[in-house]
């Protein structure tokens, strides 16, 4: 096996092993799982470790460099139409091809499947020629987001409270496993020819921008649409009764995920191809280890969606339900945080953003502390969104604060952890939150007789808007600590020098 395959698989799986290990957990005790849904899952849980491997590989291989490329390109022509054309059409081209945003708009009843996807996608393609734009004069980016959620919320007043949710939810699953990577690396390359001081902090907060887009856009699809009276159909979970019904069950949909998939990428791969004859011309080699990057990243993305889908969705439904259903069913909250905690490691688009981070800060924000700030962050979320499912409390009392204290730590961090922090907030919210998080609170929320669309829905948004924080006190006691160590160390020095002088002046009293 590759080496660098190997390694990545290796991740993957100590990634995946604690949620894996919390179902099982789960399962013998307070809530006993049915042998089909534990089947499912362990096979689930296989497939997803196997694809995480695959497709973290293949970002660096090839998503990456495509969009890194691509980026520098763009900056290098000077062509402002041009740019913001391009720009427009990446953001459309990739947000259509997202996972998570399918997952979304099966599950969002009373808007078309299509429409949902292209309101999306519009909302990416503008807010992209927002971020370039904002990179090219130099905007700042705090000024900016705060001028933009003062027009979502402003929005919000007008929109039903079955839709709310929803248009939260489509800013967090848009930014998943294929949006990530390219969206990020395009940063890199729109920043890597001005190389001046901000460029390193510049290359993080596309995603944060792209993530209010689709917000923006459903807000003002629900205005258009009605979604009352829209049913909910529940989750049914099939009935396995051997190896041979548990290999069927994954086969039938193995196909079908990789059809989605490779739709998904066929515009990428189209957009690189129009780049690479008449701009790139990059050399083969360099063009063959694209190609086999898109193939791991087409296999790793087929195997984590299909394990997802088929294996922790019904896990995630079934337990959901089950705890609710329990005369202490306040457990939902403690038992949701241990959840968040862990299943955020798993998120394969979180693993690109942290190495990320590490290299371009050359290791001052490490990959730990990364990982430390966004599982507090999701454990967070997953608490207060089980409140909201026991309750009923609107989404707005929980987001409106939240989202105030974010944009006001913004003023007070240095600029790149406010960048990364929104980042990390669209990062968090991938493929693991809608199709094991999102079952979860609707299985509650059905037990518990809440209404799905506005009690369970928006857990995604929960899980966007955490990271906000955390990331950024981490910013808060990174800055404390580093006007610290100067004063420690000019401390230091006097008192070295008073050690000195004493020293002399005893050894001159001595003699």
């Amino acid at each position: 096996m590759n080496k660098k395959l190997k390694l990545k698989i290796h991740e993957s799986l100590s990634a995946v092993i604690p949620i894996t290990l919390i179902v099982l957990a789960l399962g013998m005790t307070v809530v006993p799982m049915e042998l089909s849904t534990l089947m499912l899952f362990l096979a689930g849980a296989a497939l997803l470790i196997l694809g995480m491997g695959f497709f973290t590989l293949g970002a660096d291989m090839a998503m990456m460099p495509i969009g890194e490329q691509v980026g520098t390109q763009l900056t290098r022509s000077k062509r402002l139409w041009l740019i913001v054309a391009a720009c427009f059409v990446i953001g459309m081209i990739i947000t259509v091809a997202e996972p998570d945003l399918q997952v979304l708009a099966r599950q969002t009843p009373a808007v078309p499947d299509r429409v949902l996807i292209f309101t999306v996608a519009a909302g990416v393609g503008f807010f992209l020629v927002v971020s370039f734009l904002r990179i090219l004069f130099g905007w700042n980016l705090s000024w900016l987001l705060i001028g933009f959620y003062i027009v979502v919320f402003a929005l919000a007043a007008f929109v039903p409270d079955a839709f709310l949710a929803v248009a939260f939810d489509s800013g967090g699953v848009t930014t998943g496993p294929i949006t990530v990577p390219f969206i990020m690396a395009l940063g890199l390359g729109l920043t890597a020819v001005r190389g001046d001081k901000n460029a390193e902090s510049d290359s993080f907060g596309l995603v944060a921008l792209c993530s209010i887009g689709p917000i923006l856009s459903v807000l003002i699809l629900g205005m258009i649409y009605n979604p009352e009276g829209a049913g909910y159909t529940p989750l049914s979970i099939p009935d396995i009764a051997s190896t041979r019904e548990l290999w069927l069950e994954f086969g039938h949909a193995l196909p079908d995920y990789a059809k989605e998939v490779l739709l998904a990428l066929a515009p990428i791969l189209a957009f690189f191809v129009v780049f690479q004859v008449f701009f790139l011309k990059l050399r083969r080699k360099a063009l063959v280890k694209i190609l086999v990057g898109m193939l791991y990243t087409l296999v790793g993305l087929t195997l984590f969606l299909t394990g997802v889908n088929v294996g922790f969705m019904p896990a995630g439904n079934y337990i959901g339900k089950q705890l609710a259903e329990l005369p202490y069913n306040w457990v939902l909250v403690p038992l949701g945080m241990l959840i968040g905690y862990y299943i955020v490691k798993a998120e394969p688009a979180v693993l690109v953003l942290n190495k990320q981070v590490e290299e371009i800060t050359g290791g001052a924000i490490s990959q730990k502390v990364m990982m430390a700030g966004l599982s507090i962050g999701m454990s967070v979320s997953l608490g207060l969104s089980m409140v909201r499912v026991l309750t009923g409390v609107s989404l707005l009392w929980f987001l409106v604060p939240g989202y105030a204290l974010a944009l006001g730590l913004s003023f007070l961090v240095p600029k790149i952890f406010t960048a990364i922090a929104f980042d990390s907030g669209g990062v968090a919210s991938g493929p693991m939150t809608a199709t094991f998080l999102l079952p979860f609170a609707m299985g509650a929320c059905e037990a518990v007789g809440g209404n799905i669309l506005t009690d369970a829905f928006g857990i995604v948004a929960m899980v966007a808007m955490t990271p906000l924080i955390t990331i950024q006190i981490i910013g808060l006691v990174y800055q404390f600590k580093t006007r610290r160590a100067p004063a420690a160390a000019e401390v230091h020095a006097v008192q070295d020098e008073e050690i000195i002088e004493f020293g002399v002046s005893a050894g001159e009293d001595a003699t």
